[in-house]
């Protein structure tokens, strides 16, 4: 080979070398350039975990726990992972762990794919069947799975929070003031919110703050490392509530409203016990009660809290209430005599009777013998105005600030309504205007409590997580009457029960006192042969101890007993004499 050929084919693979030399470290210095410049995607060795809160709980005064929260969880598994050889074995365990009944799993795993075994999972059964999913992982009860798209995958049981779940821990015990809830899906979570009752009137208090979450490096399991690195933000729940109303009494008290219901056949039976002196409610209860763990559709009529949302014509119970108004006012002289007309007495076209049949009586004796003629003309004496703002001043027609949801204010005759003759008679013992039971017992116990007036409540404190309480402010106390009136109405009040129509509610070693009312229910614009009978008044012991007591019987049988002498006065002794029993008055001896 000629010397100039070998020496060009010599060159060309210098060359070459040279050019894959060249394009080689282009090559290099390309992927030098992306790594240095470009983000790298790193395996994330990071893990994040959020522990929701949950709604605060409501305590009695007692210290109770009344409702609470819980997290409830979700138990999943995909049916094409489950070994058919290992279903069963599979539907055994589930069972023993979770205290579902086998025959309830069998037909949920009749389903294909993803299957929710349950719902309402609590913590320690859910941490149970976390551990049993590593037991099926190793008795090889999952297996692979190859869908229509060629994917394989292997699932095994998955728990995951599916929400809160909210437990009345007494049934129906001091419902339904206490009130229930509804669940609401807040991005596939379950919460619960109030609707009526405390859980209502104190939904944003209850509601959870914020959950807790927690970022940092992930161990093998991934769970999160928390150290210096990680960021973590305590879980705030809900701030609990103290209710006023102690349960041990409460649950005595509703036994007596029970065993009265069932007496006399009635309706519905209230009983109320207020404080007088501050306007703290110890008791309001009903018959008329239901579980809110498991509302059914026979529970819809005692779902409302009829003390403060049903109004009535109230009867003879309203006659020391215009009677304490007229005599602040000066209207009227407890000794002053007037005609009473036998009992029966004609007010233009408008009949009234009595049924104590007299000829004449002091004023006093008007109210502590019930009379409808005495009242219906010493009420004239009003002017329609003073009327209607005397009503008011006693909280008809308002609210009475009590801390519940959906409070009705009743009706009562405005100032125009009042100049009818007949009208200021009616409303003087209970007819024409519509009262609430709550109403009533806040009007009694401005009497009572010698002329002022507390609003009523039911919740002292709240109470955040660390225990902290804080008390909750009420309404200043307002003077409604002075307290010569007050006092003097109160001691014909205690002549009522000692020498009138309430000798039944007299407790040895216990003043005493109050009214009684039954009134006639109209219905289709006329009065029919329904009553609703109450007795309101008070009991004080030697100590100074006072409470401000009201009880109503809402259509007793009107074949047997049916006045309040006979329904509502002794039902109030009972309630008094628990009361002793309980320590909250004391007997002199």
């Amino acid at each position: 080979m000629p010397p100039n050929e070998v020496s060009s084919k010599k060159a060309g693979k210098i060359l070459l070398l040279f050019l894959t030399i060249i394009v080689g470290l282009c090559f290099f210095l390309g992927a030098a350039f992306y790594h240095l410049f470009t983000e790298r995607k790193l395996p994330n060795f990071q893990a994040k975990r959020i522990e929701s809160a949950i709604r605060g709980s409501i305590y009695s005064s007692d210290g109770f726990v009344l409702a609470s929260s819980k997290k409830v969880y979700k138990a999943v598994v995909n049916t094409y992972n489950i070994n058919p050889q290992k279903k069963d074995l599979f539907i055994n365990l589930f069972s023993i762990y979770s205290q579902i009944p086998k025959s309830q799993i069998e037909k949920k795993l009749k389903e294909k794919g993803n299957v929710v075994l349950s719902y309402n999972i609590d913590s320690k059964s859910a941490s149970y069947l976390k551990q049993l999913n590593l037991k099926l992982n190793a008795l090889d009860v999952f297996q692979p799975y190859e869908d229509s798209n060629g994917r394989v995958f292997k699932y095994g049981l998955s728990i995951v929070e599916s929400g809160e779940g909210r437990d009345y821990l007494y049934n129906d015990t001091m419902e339904p003031v206490l009130g229930y809830i509804n669940k609401l899906n807040d991005n596939q979570i379950t919460r619960v919110g109030g609707v009526k009752g405390i859980e209502k009137s104190f939904d944003e208090e209850l509601e959870p703050r914020s959950n807790a979450l927690m970022i940092g490096q992930r161990d093998i399991g991934f769970n999160v490392i928390l150290n210096r690195e990680s960021t973590f933000s305590q879980r705030k729940d809900g701030v609990d509530i103290i209710t006023s109303i102690p349960l041990k009494l409460q649950k005595k008290i509703e036994r007596l409203a029970d065993s009265s219901k069932r007496n006399l056949n009635a309706k519905e039976v209230i009983i109320g016990i207020m404080e007088s002196k501050s306007g703290k409610i110890l008791s309001l209860a009903t018959s008329a009660r239901f579980n809110p763990n498991a509302i059914t559709k026979r529970d819809y009529p005692f779902l409302n809290v009829n003390a403060i949302e049903y109004s009535y014509e109230p009867g003879s119970i309203i006659k020391p209430i215009i009677y304490a108004i007229l005599l602040d006012k000066n209207l009227i002289n407890p000794q002053e005599v007037i005609n009473l007309e036998n009992g029966y007495y004609k007010l233009r076209n408008f009949t009234i009777t009595d049924t104590h049949k007299l000829k004449s009586a002091s004023i006093e004796n008007v109210l502590l013998y019930s009379s409808n003629i005495g009242m219906a003309k010493i009420a004239q004496r009003l002017k329609p105005a003073e009327y209607n703002e005397g009503l008011q001043s006693f909280s008809f027609g308002n609210l009475t600030g009590i801390n519940l949801p959906y409070e009705k204010v009743g009706i009562i005759p405005d100032s125009n309504r009042f100049r009818s003759e007949v009208y200021r008679a009616t409303a003087s013992y209970g007819y024409g205007l519509r009262t609430t039971f709550i109403q009533m017992l806040k009007a009694y116990n401005i009497i009572i409590n010698h002329g002022i007036a507390y609003n009523p409540y039911l919740v002292e404190y709240l109470q955040d997580s660390n225990g902290s309480r804080f008390r909750l402010k009420h309404s200043s106390p307002e003077r409604v009457i002075s307290e010569t009136t007050a006092n003097a109405v109160k001691e014909i009040l205690t002549k009522v029960v000692s020498e009138g129509t309430g000798k039944n509610a007299q407790v040895e070693g216990i003043i005493t006192g109050g009214k009684t009312g039954t009134a006639h229910i109209a219905q289709g614009g006329k009065y029919i042969r329904k009553y609703n009978s109450s007795f309101f008044g008070f009991a004080k012991d030697t100590k100074g101890q006072e409470y401000t007591i009201g009880i109503s019987v809402f259509e007793p049988d009107e074949a047997d007993a049916y006045f309040a002498s006979q329904t509502a006065v002794p039902l109030f002794k009972e309630v008094v004499e628990l009361l002793i029993k309980e320590n909250y008055l004391e007997i002199s001896h």
